[in-house]
């Protein structure tokens, strides 16, 4: 029997409830199944990339701000593009090279500061931030220290981001503010644990590692930002004013299974939230669970897409954009021609793809919360 502790306080941000239930999930339990359709507690919008010679994306979408939308494609040829929000074209940037004005092809995250009218993109493998304008002059780049590698980063306020710290020797806190004028590390959040713990599998021969893609330890929700430390059986919100807040406790322990289960969110909306239990293996074996806020009740879930005739399961896993926009996911041009011929379209993805060409760009699908 699952145990709901009562604490009160507010949880992830916009959350209309003044009182919240601390909800305990059992990584080990079997939870009854629960049925959705996305767009009966999510808006949906799509966006087809325009498409040109000199825009050939694949839509790998990083960030969409106002009144941009910023992508790259997923080999390392460095191109970085930018989009209008409804998809028109507007400018290539590509400054891969070895300067300290430019990046390797490995790009591990690109944020953008809407205020600013600026891009940071992470250099994971040198080691660095370059932050360039809209235009793709460069402005300044952060050097990081060496026992830092923030995998996982966002727009925290006008003054610093919020970043996750990902280097594999990492035995102290995980999550940090960080300048974004220097890249010096303003705080530390502080989280209690007390062994570290990785969801990183090595291979036998200790040459080759394996990491879920569909982890995303930390994610904002609305205002604020859930904070998962693998080591810890408590997952927090920190909010703007640096406020960190109890939210989901998990059991058993982390600390006391082998091989671990982690358990991470995957998707959170004023009523539910949607997570992923992660068995530590290389085939990280998962089990979808959601918690339904009205009912008090948690579940396995499939949700699925209503813009389909048929049964099309949404995925509710991918990286988070912000706020705003939980999930962002590309649908290629060739597979929306084929399912807009074989009549399993409807709405505005049928009107979309009945225009498109199938070599064209992707077409971008926001998953946004309601207004």
């Amino acid at each position: 029997m699952l145990a709901f502790i009562l604490f009160i306080f507010s949880g992830c941000g916009g959350n209309k409830q003044s009182e919240d239930d601390l909800i305990t999930v059992d990584v080990t339990a079997q939870y009854p199944k629960k049925e959705l359709i996305l767009q009966d507690f999510m808006d949906v919008e799509y966006i087809p990339l325009e498409t040109t010679d000199e825009f050939l994306c694949q839509g790998n979408i990083w960030t969409v701000g106002n009144n941009i939308i910023v992508a790259t494609n997923f080999n390392f040829s460095g191109d970085i593009f930018l989009f209008d929000r409804k998809g028109k074209a507007m400018k290539k940037i590509n400054h891969r090279g070895q300067s300290d004005k430019e990046y390797t092809g490995f790009i591990s995250r690109i944020i953008l500061d809407d205020e600013n009218d600026e891009i940071f993109v992470n250099d994971a493998y040198t080691k660095k931030i370059l932050v360039y304008d809209l235009e793709g002059n460069f402005k300044r780049k952060l050097s990081l220290r060496e026992n830092l590698s923030p995998f996982e980063i966002y727009n925290f306020d006008q003054e610093n981001l919020i970043c996750r710290n990902d280097y594999h020797a990492n035995t102290g806190q995980s999550f940090i503010l960080m300048s974004k004028q220097d890249g010096s590390i303003i705080k530390e959040i502080q989280i209690p644990f007390k062994e570290k713990k990785t969801i990183v599998v090595w291979s036998q021969d200790r040459k080759m590692t394996y990491n879920t893609p569909t982890a995303h330890p930390l994610m904002p929700c609305f205002n604020d930002y859930i904070l998962t430390e693998y080591s810890a059986d408590t997952l927090y919100t920190f909010s703007p004013d640096h406020v960190l807040s109890p939210f989901i406790v998990r059991t058993p322990s982390v600390q006391s299974m082998n091989p671990e289960i982690f358990l991470l969110p995957s998707l959170l909306t004023d009523r539910y939230y949607f997570m992923e239990a992660i068995e530590k293996t290389i085939e990280f074996s998962s089990t979808d669970i959601m918690y339904d806020k009205q009912k008090k009740a948690l579940f396995r879930y499939k949700v699925y897409n209503g813009d389909y005739t048929n049964d099309e399961e949404a995925f509710l896993k991918s990286r988070p954009l912000n706020g705003e926009i939980p999930s962002c996911q590309y649908l290629e041009a060739w597979k929306l021609v084929r399912d807009y011929n074989e009549g399993r379209l409807k709405g505005r993805l049928k009107e979309i793809a009945a225009k498109l060409d199938p070599e064209d760009n992707p077409v971008i699908m926001l998953i946004k919360h309601k207004k």
